[in-house]
């Protein structure tokens, strides 16, 4: 029996879903983030390409993490581990790194990137005494309130992405590129909202707000925890109520990770609205991405200083 054109067509069309079922399909490139920051930016610059996870939540310290065997898991699986660096992670992540056994992501390979190595660091200690508490010898850690530092950082992990995975370097490279102008404009948007802001005295419960304050122009004039990483005292707490008398300050931030209960201490007794940030990707409920990150602390922050 003789088969017509429209049979081998029909045939064609049959056996076709099939075929493509039957090719590999691409294996997305596994990233573990330390910090949900770095999980959100890789996952827009890599998009369908990467298959991200995040050791860590909003709502923990980031520098209290343990290694445990499922955290092992992942990085032993990693083509790439994005983290902060400067020490932020210093008390887990070694560790991690060594029990995993993956030679491509230890220190110094290519699937091993350090964001804070990217950007111009503050707070670096001229002499490193352990004895001022949880201080970094490279520097404040907490590059991640200041979208500019963002910016930064994309351009280096856009550029790594395409090194560890150039078979896809052109995807990489394009969807960098929307997310830089993307970002610009938000950047210029969160700026001109916060203006009003500028040369306002703040009070922060953790030292982890310079690049924030750095970029909006913010005064930091009291520090609720003695030391870094020293939970405040009721005397300490007494003598930066003492110190607001004769420098007011228009708010006090803390993460959205710590404990408010010094921060609504010192909201009762000098008047000062406690604010949260959300330090990072889905610390509130507003931020659930890199923009809405941004938003929601320049609102928080607006909305505080209008109290005043």
């Amino acid at each position: 029996m003789k088969t017509t054109t429209k049979q081998k067509s029909l045939a064609l069309m049959l056996v076709a879903p099939v075929l493509l079922l039957a090719l590999p399909a691409h294996a997305a490139l596994r990233v573990l983030a330390c910090e949900p920051e770095w999980g959100a930016l890789a996952q827009e610059l890599g998009g369908e390409l990467v298959e991200v996870s995040v050791a860590t939540s909003a709502l923990q310290d980031p520098h209290q993490i343990q290694a445990k065997p499922s955290l092992i898991a992942r990085a032993r699986s990693a083509d790439l581990v994005v983290c902060t660096g400067a020490e932020l992670e210093i008390g887990w992540l070694p560790i991690l790194l060594q029990q995993s056994g993956n030679a491509k992501v230890q220190e110094g390979q290519p699937g091993n990137f350090a964001a804070a190595n990217f950007v111009r660091k503050l707070d670096v200690p001229g002499q490193l005494d352990r004895a001022q508490g949880d201080v970094h010898a490279a520097g404040n850690p907490h590059i991640q309130t200041d979208p500019r530092n963002i910016a930064l950082v994309a351009t280096a992990l856009g550029a790594r992405l395409q090194q560890v995975d150039p078979s896809h370097a052109g995807q990489y490279a394009q969807r960098l590129a929307d997310f830089s102008q993307r970002w610009q404009q938000a950047m210029a948007r969160w700026t001109a909202q916060a203006a009003p802001l500028k040369g306002a005295a703040v009070v922060s419960q953790h030292k982890a707000f310079v690049y924030l304050y750095d970029w909006l122009g913010l005064k930091e004039v009291a520090v609720l925890e003695p030391k870094p990483g020293v939970e405040p005292t009721a005397s300490h707490l007494q003598e930066v109520l003492q110190a607001l008398k004769s420098t007011p300050a228009k708010m006090t931030l803390y993460s959205a990770y710590q404990d408010s209960k010094a921060s609504d201490w010192l909201s009762r007794n000098a008047g000062v609205p406690a604010v949260k940030i959300a330090f990072t990707v889905g610390g509130t409920e507003a931020a659930q991405d890199l923009y809405g990150l941004f938003d929601d602390t320049v609102n928080r922050l607006l909305a505080a200083g209008a109290k005043r």
